[in-house]
């Protein structure tokens, strides 16, 4: 999405400065066209060929170093810009930014750019609380400038709190998010992903082999899609879309009580979580013991979630999956009819390069109207947002 997009990135005076390195290196990769611009104090952390070699273009760091006569610089690159990133932004840079002063060359550009400005914040956590800087900063929200909101973390400076540079994968996400038409605004989304685990005792449990990638993908574009998202996870190692609100759960009865308790409020719900169909009859306090010989373990069903919401939607538009390894369609299209889906996605979890822990997928998405479309193998996420697209259609949104 940020492919042939003009970026302005505004690189100031901070130890994140480091960070902004990798973010231009990102946003190059993402297929955009970058122009760097450093005050004096960014230079001392990070020299400004680091990022001509990264974005093949000049670095502007001197007003005056008019480098083409017939141009005024400043105006040239605030004129040139889809829009500006400032990335750390320092309070500095922040303080300029909001009370009008224009002595170098990245604040004359702010002063003189009508693109929109997105400002990533990097400072210790007491100056990003000082009441001085958060004037600044309601100011320019005010104004309409966007913020990418600091991380918290261990800071360099040894304080831990809220100060840190987002992570330049998070930057270009937000950035990306903002370019996409927002056809699911004023939407709701329910979205479930990831395994559940059913314990047998406190140092075992039953679960499988899920990932959560699909799930997470589908939250993410749905999200970039102008959607409120709240996504219903078991545990994964993965890191909520930006944007999303993020439920965990572990157990299947755990993730069975938070979709029933948000599935009243939402228009479309996806249910691409691999949730357990048993758990042990019997749990135990403790460790169980090596025993000599075999052991069995006496299962009992969990509540199906995808039939009970078949049964209880009313305006909501129902996707579910089906994760089988033979008989594929035959098998799909019965879950479909058997749990009043409106769609469902078929996948062939057997095949190279698809299902649980791969980037990729290939499925059969099938509506209850009958319309199918094949999705060969892709990445999850333009599986996810040709999933969206397509449910849009069916709706007529």
């Amino acid at each position: 999405m940020l492919n042939g997009k003009k970026i302005v990135l505004g690189v100031s005076g901070g130890i994140a400065a480091y960070k902004a390195a990798a973010l231009a290196s990102k946003l190059v990769q993402a297929k955009a066209e970058v122009r760097v611009v450093m005050t004096e104090s960014a230079q001392k952390f990070v020299a400004p060929t680091t990022f001509q070699a990264l974005t093949r273009h000049p670095v502007y760091t001197d007003t005056f170093d008019e480098k083409d006569a017939t141009q005024i610089q400043h105006i040239d690159v605030a004129d040139w810009a889809d829009f500006v990133l400032l990335a750390p932004a320092t309070a500095n840079l922040i303080g300029k930014l909001a009370n009008g002063l224009a002595d170098d060359m990245l604040s004359t550009t702010l002063l003189a750019t009508e693109a929109p400005v997105y400002i990533a914040p990097a400072m210790n956590v007491h100056m990003y609380s000082h009441p001085s800087v958060m004037r600044n900063l309601q100011r320019l929200d005010q104004w309409g400038f966007h913020f990418i909101e600091p991380g918290e973390g261990y800071l360099a400076c040894g304080y831990v709190g809220k100060g840190r540079l987002e992570e330049p994968e998070t930057i270009v996400e937000v950035l990306e998010n903002q370019q996409h038409p927002k056809v699911l605004k004023g939407k709701n989304v329910l979205i479930t992903a990831g395994p559940t685990r059913e314990k047998i005792d406190p140092v075992r449990y039953f679960t499988n082999p899920s990932t959560g990638k699909m799930g997470f993908a589908l939250a993410r574009q749905a999200a970039f899609l102008g959607a409120e998202v709240t996504l219903i996870t078991g545990p994964v190692n993965l890191t909520a879309p930006a944007g999303v609100k993020r439920i965990d759960v572990i157990t299947a009865e755990d993730m069975y009580n938070q979709v029933l308790e948000h599935f009243s409020t939402n228009d479309i719900v996806i249910k691409a979580a691999a949730v357990a169909d048993y758990r042990p009859k019997q749990t135990f306090a403790q460790k169980m013991k090596k025993q000599p010989g075999e052991y069995t373990v006496e299962m009992e069903r969990t509540k199906d979630i995808l039939a009970e919401l078949g049964k209880r939607k009313e305006h909501q538009y129902l996707i579910g999956f089906a994760a089988e390894t033979n008989d594929v369609e035959r098998y799909g299209r019965e879950k479909l009819a058997k749990k009043n889906l409106d769609a469902i996605v078929i996948n062939n979890v057997s095949e190279a390069d698809s299902g649980f822990g791969h980037d990729t997928n290939s499925s059969l998405f099938i509506t209850k109207q009958g319309r199918e479309t094949t999705f060969p193998v892709i990445s999850k996420d333009e599986m996810a947002r040709q999933i969206l697209m397509k449910s849009l259609e069916e709706l007529g949104w």
